[in-house]
This record gives structure tokens, sequence and C-alpha cells, in this order.
């Protein structure tokens, strides 16, 4: 009886404790941004994952505000901060307010570098400046003759001769051929064509529901991980043998298997990998994405092909014959980038980031707590007609002048401190390819109107099926 009785106690006592603690810490009693938390567990991610991102965030905008609003994604805590003001905001704050963040999915993938204190794309940035610059545009300089001659090589194995080919798949090797001769130093076709596939597969489950049977998203994430990491080990172990070999370092695996912690420890050989495995993606889905849509676009518009193709004339006038690519000659192509940005504009390569609150703070009359997750995302301002008039248009010429487009309502590498490190290389992979296929072809698209799917990866239907003739060059 006694013991009944303590136990009875014990647990009034545990339960008091925990609806004070519950009350007393709760958010309630702070000025939460307004918003929706949606279902138990799943919140709103269902809609987030499998809407269009513009119609999520969109619809709250209007529904509650739009400065910022709150929602339940990915089993966190939310805040979406909206338009110019916010990027701005989020870009001032960086390590202030918040840091940076990685959904579940994305640190079961990369496992082995969140075994250590930062995240993968942290830990590889803090390598990147540990080694030299690389992705830096002076470093970049030395690289685009190599970039230039993959790209023309890809297109002739490729492409020319041919009346019909998908632009998808090719934007897909051929991106991920430059990022594995820039970031390994390899070219082997058949190391890339086997790891293509995957590549999609771990792009798309980095932001998932993290449900592991099979057939569902994060499991064949799991399985591509797995595969690129032995893929990549043995990449290392061969750049290892090489290096004590005597092989020049001209990559960036090199600097990172010879960098040591202060206490001289080197990295192990999986985190190295997954290390990699990190700036492969970045590098590889961005880039293809772009150039895909570019095919797409501006095969809609003949108006806009024949002014880049003015563009590119005047660009190879310059050159004699066969002469490669220049950094010059990329800044030349002012035209050809403000369509590229377009592009960018109207079909995101990159959806939004996410980052961590340190401290409570507040934003729009509203606070957001310490430890919520805040949402940064290129769908508050991309097709707002208040910033891009005819937001569905494509218009290069919105980017002719600095001042039509209000500060920080176009920012496809987001800003501040964690901007994007591989904006430039990205531009050069881009506008190389641009001034190639250019030279070569006009083109048309097979399928107008072909279905896009997937917002995380946005890939078309049928892979963007074009007829190709020589181009008037």
């Amino acid at each position: 009886m006694e013991v009944f009785l303590i136990t009875c106690i014990l647990a009034s006592v545990s339960f008091l404790v925990f609806v004070f603690r519950y009350l007393f810490s709760n958010d309630s009693f702070k000025k939460l941004p307004p918003g929706s938390m949606g279902w138990p567990i799943i919140g709103e991610t269902l809609e987030f994952l499998f809407g269009k991102p513009e119609n999520f965030v969109f619809k709250r905008m209007e529904k509650y505000s739009h400065d910022i609003f709150k929602t339940k994604i990915l089993g966190e805590k939310t805040a979406v901060i909206c338009g110019p003001n916010g990027h701005k905001f989020l870009f001032s704050n960086e390590q202030k307010l918040f840091t940076v963040f990685r959904p579940h999915s994305m640190q079961k993938l990369f496992r082995s570098s969140y075994q250590n204190k930062a995240p993968p794309k942290e830990a590889e940035l803090k390598n990147l400046r540990a080694s030299p610059a690389f992705l830096k545009p002076e470093a970049l300089v030395r690289y685009l003759a190599k970039m230039d001659s993959i790209t023309q090589q890809q297109m002739r194995n490729h492409w020319e001769g041919k009346d019909s080919v998908k632009v998808f798949p090719f934007s897909k090797t051929l991106t991920l051929t430059l990022a594995c001769r820039f970031f390994l130093g390899t070219e082997d076709p058949e190391r890339i064509a086997r790891l293509v596939g995957h590549f999609d597969d771990i792009t798309v489950g980095m932001h998932s529901i993290t449900v592991n049977f099979p057939g569902t998203i994060f499991y064949r994430a799991k399985k591509a991980v797995t595969a690129i990491r032995k893929e990549l080990i043995a990449v290392v172990k061969q750049k290892k043998e090489a290096i004590a070999a005597g092989a020049p370092m001209q990559d960036i695996l090199s600097h990172m298997i010879v960098a040591s912690d202060p206490s001289g420890k080197f990295m192990p050989e999986a985190e190295i990998a997954d290390k990699m495995m990190g700036l492969l993606t970045a590098g590889y889905s961005t880039v293809a994405t772009s150039i895909t849509f570019f095919m797409k676009y501006v095969g809609e518009r003949p108006d806009i092909y024949k002014k880049i193709l003015e563009e590119q004339r005047e660009v190879a006038s310059a050159k004699k014959e066969g002469e490669v690519l220049q950094w010059e000659d990329v800044q030349k192509m002012k035209y050809t980038w403000n369509a590229v940005n377009e592009v960018m504009r109207l079909t995101p390569p990159l959806q939004g980031t996410f980052r961590e609150a340190i401290t409570d703070f507040t934003y729009a009359g509203y606070t957001i707590p310490k430890g919520w997750k805040i949402y940064w995302t290129v769908t508050t301002t991309n097709k707002n007609p208040e910033y891009f008039p005819n937001p569905e248009e494509f218009d290069p010429s919105r980017y002719d002048d600095d001042k039509a487009i209000p500060p920080y309502a176009f920012v496809p590498f987001g800003g501040g401190p964690r901007t994007c490190p591989g904006k430039e290389y990205a531009r050069l992979a881009i506008l190389t390819f641009v001034h190639h296929v250019i030279k070569r072809f006009k083109w048309e698209l097979e399928i107008p109107g072909e279905k896009i799917f997937g917002d995380m990866m946005p890939t078309p239907e049928k892979g963007l099926p074009v007829r190709l003739r020589p181009a008037n060059f």
C-alpha cells in the first residue's frame, strides 16, 4: 500500500512538473507569426513537398501576412520570411540570429559528415577556406579552357550528326562530367555514367519524408548515397596512391586528402566521400536544370534566340579558329546571362534553404523562438508581379537596367555570408554551354508545353526532346 501511495505521489508530481514546464515555456506566450501548423506530426509537409512551391507560399502570404507566416514542415516548427525585406534581413543576420540547418532527411543521408559538429555544407566550406580558393574567379580562369574542351567534346559525342536529341539527359551527363573533373580530377566516362541516376535520387531525397522502405523517395536516396559513397571511396584511394607517387594536386579532392586538423589527424575516407558528394550534388543539379530550361524557354522564343546568336557571333568574331573561351569572352555575354537569369527566375534550380534560430528574435512585429527553423525561398519574390510585371513571361530585358528590379527581389544564389560559393562556377559552365550550342545548332521543341514534374529538381516528363539543325553562325 505504501509503495502504491509513493508511486501515485511521484506520478502526480511528475505530471505537475510537466504541465508547469509546458505552460511556462510554451511558445503561445510569445507573439508568434500568423499561420497554421497543419496536421498533427506531419504538419503541412505534404503540400510543401508535392504542391507547387509558389502556390504553397503565395496562398499563405495572402491568407496570413506578406512579411512572415508560420508552418510546420519536415517535422519542424518553421517561420517563412518573405519578400525583399525578408531576404535582406536573413542575409544580414547570419550567425547573429540564426545558423544553417539541414533537414533530417539530409542529415541521415550524409551521416558520416553529421557525426562531426558541422553539417556537410558547413564542413565543406570550412575545408574549402583552408585549401586553395578553387571556386574564386582567378582559379576558375585556369579551368575555363578545360571546361570549354569538355563541353565541345560532349556535344560532338552526343549531338552532332543527330536530328533529334533529349536535352535533360545530356545536360546531366555534361554537368556531372564537368563537376567530376573539377572536384575529383577524373573524367572516367563509365564511372560518370554510373553516377548520373544516383545523383537525381539524392537531389530529390534531400528534402523528403524520412520513411525508409522500398518505393519511397527517401529509400531510393539512401540506396543512391550508399552507391556513390562506395564509388567515391574508391576514387579517394586511387587519389591517395597518385599523390604518394608524386602526382600534382590540381583538384579539391587532393587538398581534402592532405588536409589535417590541428592535432595532425587526417579526414576519414568516408567523411571525404560525403563532403565530395555534397559538392558534386550542388555542382550538378543546379547547372543541369538551368541548361535544360534555357533550351526550353529560348526554344520557344525565336526572337530571343536571335539576340543571343548575335551576341555570341560578336564573341566568336574576336577569336581565332579553334581558340577556346577566355575570361574576357564570358564577360561580354551580358544579354545571354540576362536570359539565363530569366530562366532561373521562372524555374529556380534551388527552391530555398533552412536556418535555425539561435536566439529568440523579432521580425515584422512577431517573435520567432529559439530553435525554430526559418525557411528562405526565392518563391516569395520570383513570380510576384509587384517586382516582375507579367511574371509568367520570359523576358531577359528585365535585367537591362540594374535599377528596374528592387534590391533583394532576385537572389537565385542567395546572399550575404552564405552566398552560393559555386556561383561563378555555375555561370561559367552555363555560358560555355550556351556559346557552343548556339554556334552549332538551331533547335525546335518536339513537345511544346511538355509537362514538368518535381520541384526540388524540375524535370521535363519526356526529357525535353528537340529537333536540331545547323546554326547559321
